[in-house]
């Protein structure tokens, strides 16, 4: 902590918080310089984590940046794998020659994994802002059911963080033997724990007053600063991906989606803290709701081939030499909006790839929402936009 200079109203501090602050999520600085207890500015500082996965992406075959783009958010690996995968399909379906079909059971697992993911991103999304606000125990309920879906995924796939599970042309293995049954009891318990969640911090009265009001922001400046997801629907914008632009089978589901509306009351302001935290556990309960959907429509086990009950497409072939041209995909990930915009060459390496994350934009208002705030306040408001840092620095 250094002191800048003198305001007629005190001392102006410039203050730096992390890369490696206890308090933030994951290695970012945020320059912040204050008079008193009170914001002037604060500037996010990033590259700390930067590992050039874009550059790489351009050096290794199609199918071998999978495994990079679990680690482009690895909160959530599983729609990281799919924005991708989907936008390798896209491509390879601008030639009729090379048009990909991905089996139907493939395309239910997706988006079971996909929500499954959604859910664990989510809980530790509403569980560490809890925490930041002094409130320890419910990020530990959050943990525990985490780990369930971790415990599903590590018997689907061998991994509990980094998946590589979702493949160009469907997914690398079917659903184990006692899958199923392990989600619908998963889903049932879950159920039952988020009620005690919300019991334990969402109708708590010190972690409303602390984050109702706090941190506004508009529906025009959510949609100006190019916010997306519950950031952008807390603010009362009506857009998900997964309805209005729907992919794989989620057109089939009919998501609601949830946006904010001052859930915190009287003092509660349309876009504010509070909003995004509830946004996302109401997305909690819509994901539970589209898991039990997909199980009823998923075919039963075939050959890993067959157009219908296999879970992989053949497309080694088709990827040695692609069709020549650019496309640009986007899918509805649990910080909003990832979209991949690859380029192709004709050869068997992409010859651009450029990732679009929300994170990215979410830290960009954040010198616009933290100014005028206390600086107590300054860590509630970095866990309400649930920024996951390696989805900034690419």
């Amino acid at each position: 902590m250094t002191v800048e200079a003198s305001t007629p109203s005190g001392e102006r501090m410039k203050l730096s918080m992390g890369p490696h602050h206890p308090a933030t999520h994951g290695v970012l600085r945020l320059v912040v310089e204050s008079d008193g207890e009170v914001v002037d500015t604060a500037i996010p500082e990033h590259g700390y984590l930067h590992r050039s996965i874009e550059k790489i992406g351009e050096c290794v075959e199609w199918p071998m940046f999978v495994p990079y783009t679990d680690r482009v958010d690895y909160v959530c690996a599983m729609n990281a794998n799919l924005a991708y995968c989907l936008a390798v399909e896209r491509l390879l379906a601008t030639d009729p020659a090379t048009t990909v079909t991905v089996p139907r059971r493939a395309e239910c697992i997706r988006v079971l994994v996909a929500e499954l993911n959604r859910i664990s991103s989510h809980l530790i999304a509403v569980g560490a802002m809890a925490m930041d606000v002094g409130a320890y125990t419910p990020f530990l309920h959050g943990i525990a059911q985490r780990e369930t879906v971790n415990d599903i995924f590590e018997r689907l796939c061998g991994q509990r963080l980094t998946y590589n599970y979702v493949t160009i042309g469907g997914v690398a293995f079917d659903l184990h033997a006692t899958a199923e049954q392990e989600i619908t009891a998963f889903l049932v318990e879950l159920e039952r724990e988020m009620i005690r969640f919300s019991k334990l911090v969402t109708t708590n009265a010190i972690f409303r007053e602390r984050c109702a009001g706090l941190a506004p922001v508009s529906a025009e400046e959510a949609v100006a600063f190019g916010l997306v997801g519950p950031n952008l629907r807390a603010s009362g914008v009506d857009w998900d991906l997964r309805r209005d632009e729907p992919y794989g089978i989620y057109g089939e589901l009919g998501v609601r989606v949830a946006i904010g509306d001052a859930f915190a009351g009287r003092r509660g302001k349309r876009g504010d803290c509070y909003d995004r935290y509830v946004v996302r556990l109401i997305e909690i309960q819509e994901s539970i709701r589209l898991c039990r959907e997909v199980l009823k429509l998923l075919p039963p086990a075939a050959a890993a081939n067959d157009p219908i009950g296999g879970h992989q497409a053949e497309v080694s072939k088709l990827l040695r030499k692609p069709p020549k041209g650019e496309v640009h995909v986007r899918t509805e990930a649990p910080r909003g909006e990832m979209g991949y915009f690859i380029v192709s060459d004709g050869s068997k390496v992409p010859y651009r790839v450029r990732v679009r994350t929300g994170s990215f934009s979410a830290a960009g208002i954040f010198h616009r929402v933290m100014r005028g705030a206390f600086l107590a306040d300054i860590v509630a408001i970095i866990g309400s936009f649930d920024v996951v840092v390696p989805e900034i620095d690419r």
